[in-house]
């Protein structure tokens, strides 16, 4: 990574600052929805698979700049690296569930994500030895078409979910979904920790990382994370994945001009970039936001 020069405030002031969610959607390059079209699962096995190394490179960015997050991960992924979820929850991170093989949940039916979620929990607790208690949907498919998600969480033990972008996408998104965090279930405790927006114009940005963050410049991402912190007084929620800092990865063929630049586009700029915003805003994993947000739910409750 490239030596980029940091503007930030001194330590003790950082600590006195709203702690954000900090989130790693452990994933391959040939696992996004960019190409589900394109690369057959079955053939997922016979790729250049590139995520140990990625993510071991995420970590090392995390210990310099003393960042706790959460590693969101395919159970597809946790059968084959044991030894590296170890790694991460030896370093003080917590990991979570991203389902079994990154299938969007309004694509299955609620037996079929029940075994979805299940499956893959079991695969994660046992390769890293830690519980999962927090699960976060391929490309926040959770939306208005599936009810029946949040009770099968519910039902399965899950203590919190980051699966809503409540946004107007054309892959995704909720807009009329609440932009913070909030129980989708009155009776239970579920708390669902949706994916940061930004106002603008009496508008929702999304700006919660990702390709978003790889393509906009820096300063978009700064302005509506200090305009979550500040002005609304609410933690933000960040994401990417390990392979948007690889450049080197494999180019996929055949695909969509528009998923190949949505793909490719920045991948160079994404690990300056991304040390910045590490070093320059207080960050922490989302079970920890998740309790913080559920003890002001139920204060304001009261």
């Amino acid at each position: 990574m490239d030596a980029i020069e940091l503007q930030t405030k001194p330590d003790q002031d950082r600590d006195q600052r709203i702690v954000n969610g900090l989130s790693v959607d452990v994933e391959d390059w040939f696992q996004v929805g960019a190409f589900e079209d394109v690369i057959e699962r079955g053939d997922w096995a016979g790729l250049d698979d590139r995520v140990d190394r990625n993510v071991r490179e995420i970590l090392d960015l995390f210990d310099e700049a003393e960042a706790s997050a959460t590693f969101f991960t395919l159970g597809w992924v946790a059968k084959r690296h044991g030894t590296l979820l170890r790694e991460v929850a030896e370093r003080g991170h917590e990991i979570a569930s991203h389902g079994w093989d990154h299938r969007r949940v309004h694509t299955m039916t609620r037996t079929e994500f029940a075994e979805d979620i299940r499956k893959a929990r079991t695969e994660i607790e046992d390769a890293s030895g830690t519980r999962v208690t927090g699960y976060r949907a391929p490309s926040f498919s959770i939306d208005q078409r599936t009810p029946w998600a949040f009770m099968e969480l519910v039902e399965q033990g899950y203590t919190y979910s980051s699966s809503v972008a409540p946004v107007a996408h054309d892959h995704y998104g909720w807009p009329e979904a609440p932009r913070f965090a909030f129980q989708p279930l009155p009776w239970a405790d579920l708390m669902e920790i949706p994916v940061t927006t930004a106002m603008f114009g009496g508008k929702r940005l999304a700006a919660g990382g990702g390709g978003f963050f790889r393509v906009l410049p820096y300063g978009f991402s700064r302005w509506a994370i200090r305009q979550v912190n500040r002005r609304e007084g609410r933690p933000a929620v960040f994401y990417f994945h390990p392979w948007e800092i690889d450049p080197g990865q494999p180019r996929v063929a055949g695909a969509p001009i528009k998923s190949r630049l949505r793909h490719y586009t920045n991948l160079d700029k994404m690990a300056p970039k991304l040390r910045q915003l590490i070093h320059e805003f207080a960050w922490g994993r989302m079970d920890v936001i998740a309790h913080r947000e559920r003890n002001r739910v139920e204060a304001e409750a009261a």
